[in-house]
């Protein structure tokens, strides 16, 4: 059995199960457990777990496959799979589901994710954690209306299998400030103040409106999320399963934990949320 080990270093996440407990465990009880889909965070637990957590806790907890989609990749690229047996988490180890892999791989195209990326691997703990029974599917998408289609792809693919599929797509929102080379509004409180009421929460409503193409849009020519091929492949995988539209669970920035001292305002933060699909009543 081939497994695929951690790959980020120790700052990103918990190394040991009781510190993944310790974090975890309140968003256990306050779980709804009844999302088919979510958007989550993956920055560091340090400064966006809470928030991702408190999207992953919302899952269907009986789900027989969990598809993490990551990002991180241009239009044009090809999608990425894991191609390892299972991965290794703090939590345990996970095992891929490769007869979904494979079914889904011939359909799609695509290539073996070998990179170090954050954007799947980060969930994985909390993936763990909240659904012990699922398998795993590794996928990222590129910024592509090509991967609406993938998550439409996904949903038939579980149906035409009988398997309970769970989605989680992986994104930060705006990245802002001179680490990032992007300082449209200047430094400062008014600049995170147009990150959260403007440009993040203009993407959020494309996202909770279910439109692909504004959220493509938004995404890469306003720099309003990092991964939009994640987002889109989530809302595809929406609108084939019948869901309704998007509820914004949590909103949040870097700025919040940088700046809880008030000893120093940060000049480059990120935007992070959780949002929700749940079965049309």
């Amino acid at each position: 059995m081939i497994l695929r080990k951690r790959q980020l270093s120790p700052g990103w996440y918990p190394q040991n199960p009781q510190e993944i407990r310790q974090f975890l465990e309140d968003y256990e009880a306050a779980g709804e457990g009844s999302a088919l889909a979510v958007m989550a965070p993956h920055a560091g637990w340090f400064y966006s777990g809470a928030i991702a957590a408190r999207a992953i806790s919302t899952l269907d907890r009986d789900a027989d496959t969990v598809v993490i989609i990551g990002g991180h990749l241009p239009a044009g690229a090809p999608p990425l799979f894991a191609e390892e047996d299972g991965v290794i988490s703090p939590w345990g180890t996970i095992e891929i589901d490769w007869e979904f892999r494979e079914i889904l791989k011939k359909a799609l195209g695509g290539s073996g994710d070998a990179y170090q990326d954050n954007t799947v691997e980060i969930q994985l703990p909390m993936a763990a954690y909240f659904l012990p029974r699922a398998r795993l599917l590794w996928l990222r998408l590129p910024a592509e209306k090509a991967s609406f289609e993938a998550g439409k792809q996904i949903a038939q693919t579980g149906l035409a299998l009988k398997r309970k599929i769970v989605l989680v797509a992986s994104t930060d929102l705006t990245h802002y400030g001179y680490n990032y080379g992007f300082i449209p509004q200047g430094v400062g409180e008014k600049a995170l103040e147009w990150v959260k009421k403007v440009n993040d929460a203009r993407f959020l409503a494309a996202v909770e409106a279910g439109d692909p193409g504004l959220v493509l849009e938004r995404a890469e020519r306003e720099k309003a999320a990092c991964s939009s091929g994640a987002v889109l492949g989530a809302l595809g995988f929406a609108e084939a399963r019948g869901l309704g539209r998007g509820k914004l669970l949590a909103y949040g920035t870097s700025a919040d934990i940088q700046d809880k001292d008030g000893s120093s305002f940060p000049d480059s933060f990120v935007g992070y949320a959780a949002m929700a699909w749940y079965r049309s009543r």
